[in-house]
């Protein structure tokens, strides 16, 4: 059966990140219904290997498809860089797929960037997705990829605008790859929630590309293409774990801005 309008976005993350893109989502497009489900048993995907991250990845979005998901929201980098193909192929003729690094390259290659900074997840960067697709379609294109694998952890332990986010953003930031940049791209979720520390370490003269932003207005276009955007809400949002904790659910409300309900659901035992 073909998906109708009034299903809703399935988005995943291997944690509370992609709570940020589910914000974004929700404040673009207010009717539509989101169920998210964050991959907390095995978090974080930055340090998984491939095979895992595949494996992961396939099995919650078979868990979103069978609760009605219209489309599939890939709100994780380390996901997106290396399950990406591998959904977009097991759903075709379906649903649309979406990641948060095609949007994102795409936008890059609309603006005029010299050189690019990249920072992100060890399986991000490893993965050298951005600077493949970039430099497919502009070979001569600068990019300075970083991992930066304490940022997720920083952000989830609460530590922003202060002066110990602020030590950390300095420490990785200052690496003479990044030098001369013009723009860098935020390809952590985790990130945009120390958009404001990375913009006072460049002065305000780089050009920060919040990825959530891109990534909803992509949802979006998808939506229009294929005929799915709702008209009106039909169901409350709904949230689930692998595995609940209290803190999660407080970093959630830091990650959404505003209080979510957490369902735990531990698809690896899953027997119903």
């Amino acid at each position: 059966m073909k998906p109708h309008a009034s299903q809703p976005i399935g988005l995943f993350d291997s944690g509370v990140g992609g709570l940020t893109v589910a914000r974004a989502i929700s404040h673009l497009l207010p009717l539509e219904t989101l169920i998210y489900f964050g991959d907390t048993a095995h978090m974080p995907y930055g340090e998984r290997s491939t095979e895992h991250i595949i494996l992961y990845s396939t099995r919650i979005a078979e868990f979103l498809v069978e609760r009605g998901a219209k489309m599939l929201v890939i709100a994780c980098n380390s996901a997106s860089a290396v399950a990406f193909d591998v959904l977009r192929e097991k759903y075709k003729g379906k649903l649309d797929v979406v990641g948060v690094i095609v949007p994102v390259v795409n936008y890059l290659l609309e603006h005029d960037f010299h050189k690019i900074g990249i920072i992100g997840t060890k399986a991000t960067i490893s993965s050298q997705q951005h600077e493949k697709r970039l430099k497919l379609a502009k070979p001569n294109q600068a990019v300075a990829a970083v991992p930066t694998p304490l940022l997720a952890a920083m952000v989830e332990e609460g530590f922003i605008n202060n002066d110990i986010s602020r030590s950390v953003i300095n420490a990785y930031l200052s690496d003479k790859s990044l030098q001369h940049i013009d723009a860098i791209v935020l390809a952590c979720t985790h990130y945009p929630l120390i958009k404001n520390d990375i913009e006072q370490f460049y002065k305000h003269q780089v050009a920060v590309i919040d990825t959530t932003e891109i990534v909803a207005e992509a949802v979006k276009q998808s939506l229009q293409k294929t005929h799915l955007l709702t008209k009106q809400r039909e169901a409350p949002d709904r949230f689930f774990v692998s595995e609940y904790t209290d803190a999660f659910e407080k970093t959630a409300r830091l990650f959404y801005g505003e209080a979510v309900q957490i369902e735990e659901v531990d698809l690896w035992n899953e027997t119903a």
